[in-house]
């Protein structure tokens, strides 16, 4: 067990919390830390509650230690680059995430500017509506 944490160290932990900003694991010093939400994995974390439950075991990397006795944690960090490419959320639901991750630039182009037109068109009409439609005078 080591005596001691230091910024860059990579350790075991196990998560004794959840809380909808991040989770707190107990590190082998005893000591408790954060993952921010953002750490926790390279995707978007809608819901921590995807990713990580309590008693889990993580391997996560000190990120930074303040005199108050704070500790900043990483998982996202603390994998290596491969594993990084894909996140591994708990539910199915996320499978469609990873698919589209396949999906060539050109094809997410033509997506995006099909649905900005779709959003474009959509205010416009409501837009035009609430002046009175076309023509109305100002």
């Amino acid at each position: 067990m080591p005596s001691e944490l230091e910024v860059g160290q990579i350790v075991e932990g196990t998560v004794s919390g959840i809380a909808p900003f991040g989770a707190f694991v107990v590190l082998p010093t005893g000591k408790t830390g954060l993952v921010h939400i953002s750490e926790v994995a390279d995707a978007y974390v809608k819901d921590i509650k995807d990713y990580l439950k309590e008693s889990d075991k993580v391997t996560v990397k000190v990120l930074s230690m303040d005199p108050s006795g704070k500790i900043a944690l990483s998982i996202r960090q603390a994998q290596p680059k491969a594993q990084r490419e894909t996140p591994s959320p708990r539910d199915s639901g996320h499978r469609e995430r990873r698919a589209s991750s396949q999906i060539s630039f050109e094809d997410k182009m033509q997506r995006f500017m099909k649905d900005s037109e779709d959003r474009l068109q959509d205010l416009r009409r409501n837009t035009e509506s609430k002046r009175g439609g076309r023509g109305a005078s100002r």
